[in-house]
């Protein structure tokens, strides 16, 4: 047999599930998962295998209704990471069903050619008679190659879902070395990480009014890397939200994020985080570089 290469967008609406399923077709974490919607900022793509196929998978944000630069810049990602796909994954959370949102997504998606796949995701959590009404009601807007039930999170279907990517991938040389799990650089990792935990250690306290800069990854001669972060925030009120009491919840932060990272790096991590207000930080071009987002007008 020979190899097999493809990209596959998997788009949907904020908190479907995009993330835990990339992650779980991969085998392992490589994208950032919150039950908090919106937490996928940037295109990351996890690269799953399968026989002799590879499958690209991005990871976009999620499809929602942009109101900051921020928001319109992450709706173009999504969008974007589309653009070149043999394949869109539409994912829908089968819990929350056929919402405005997603009804505007399928009224776009129909001006693509790219073939197109329906994942019903959550379905460990949603009662059949749903799940089969919901189906046809998906299938009546747009006409999907295939449908899918699965459960990210459990892992059910996820490998008929699997194969089924790894049979629809052309032919066609691998893209990336059979041990690389993502695309995003090391540098863009540890922001994401120390993201993750701000959304898992803060909750509703600081919502998305905060980003991560990596201001300095250096590798040190013992084989250990050192990374400088800041934690930008718009107001002083979010820094004190941020550092906790007697710096108390930073420390929390940094100690979690600088753990997970030493096992994703498989190195020894030292993690200093420093936290800046700075209330126009949406508007820094610099910022959306180092996230990996484009400056939308």
């Amino acid at each position: 047999m020979s190899e097999r290469c493809g990209l596959v967008a998997v788009v949907g609406a904020p908190n479907a599930g995009k993330s835990t399923l990339v992650n779980a077709l991969v085998g392992q974490k490589v994208a950032i998962v919150s039950p908090k919607a919106q937490t996928t900022r940037v295109r990351l793509m996890g690269i799953a295998i399968l026989g002799e196929a590879q499958i690209l998978l991005m990871d976009t944000p999620g499809i929602f209704e942009p109101k900051r630069r921020l928001d319109r810049a992450m709706v173009a990602a999504a969008w974007g990471g589309a653009q070149d796909a043999d394949l869109i994954a539409l994912v829908v959370d089968a819990k929350t069903g056929l919402s405005r949102r997603i009804e505007e997504m399928l009224d776009t998606l129909k001006q693509r050619r790219e073939p197109k796949i329906l994942v019903l995701n959550k379905v460990d959590v949603t009662p059949k008679e749903e799940l089969l009404t919901l189906t046809a009601r998906l299938s009546e807007r747009l006409d999907f190659e295939d449908i899918f039930m699965v459960s990210a999170t459990t892992g059910d279907g996820v490998t008929d879902l699997k194969k089924a990517l790894a049979a629809r991938m052309p032919e066609g040389p691998w893209h990336f070395p059979e041990d690389q799990v993502s695309d995003a650089t090391d540098r863009m990792l540890a922001a994401e990480v120390t993201r993750e935990q701000l959304y898992h250690q803060l909750h509703a306290e600081l919502p998305y009014e905060s980003a991560i800069e990596t201001e300095k990854y250096e590798e040190r001669k013992d084989g250990s890397v050192a990374i400088h972060q800041q934690i930008l925030v718009g107001r002083d009120s979010q820094k004190a939200i941020v550092l906790g009491k007697r710096g108390t919840r930073i420390r929390e932060i940094g100690e979690a994020a600088r753990k997970e990272l030493s096992e994703l790096l498989g190195r020894k991590v030292h993690l200093f985080l420093h936290v800046k207000v700075n209330p126009k930080w949406e508007e820094d071009r610099g910022l959306y570089r180092e996230i990996g987002l484009d400056w939308v007008e």
